[in-house]
C-alpha cells in the first residue's frame, strides 16, 4: 500500500534533538586534546633518565609531532569559532 511507517516522520525528527557540535565545542574539544599532548610531554619529560636512549628520542619526536598537530587544531578550531589573531611571532627581522 505504500504508507510510511507510524514512527518515520518521530524518528527523523529525532535527529533533531542532537544538533552538530558548534564551533565553539569544537574549540574546545581541540583545546583539550592539546592539552592532553602537551601533559603527555612533561609526563615523559618526568621520567626521562638522565642519559636518553635511542628510543627515548623517538618517543620525545613523536609526542611534540602530536602536540603540534593538536596546537594546529586547535588554531584552525579557534579561527572557525572566529577567533584568528594575527600571529605572535615577530618578523624574525624580514
Amino acid at each position: 500500500m505504500g504508507c510510511e511507517p507510524p514512527l518515520a516522520g518521530y524518528l527523523a525528527d529525532m535527529t533533531d534533538l542532537y544538533p552538530p557540535a558548534d564551533d565553539r565545542e569544537l574549540l574546545r574539544q581541540a583545546a583539550a586534546a592539546h592539552t592532553a599532548a602537551t601533559r603527555d610531554v612533561e609526563a615523559f619529560l618526568r621520567r626521562l633518565p638522565t642519559v636518553p636512549d635511542p628510543a627515548d628520542v623517538t618517543e620525545y619526536a613523536n609526542l611534540l609531532t602530536r602536540e603540534d598537530q593538536t596546537r594546529g587544531d586547535r588554531d584552525a578550531a579557534a579561527d572557525a569559532a572566529g577567533l584568528t589573531i594575527a600571529s605572535l611571532e615577530p618578523d624574525k627581522g624580514q
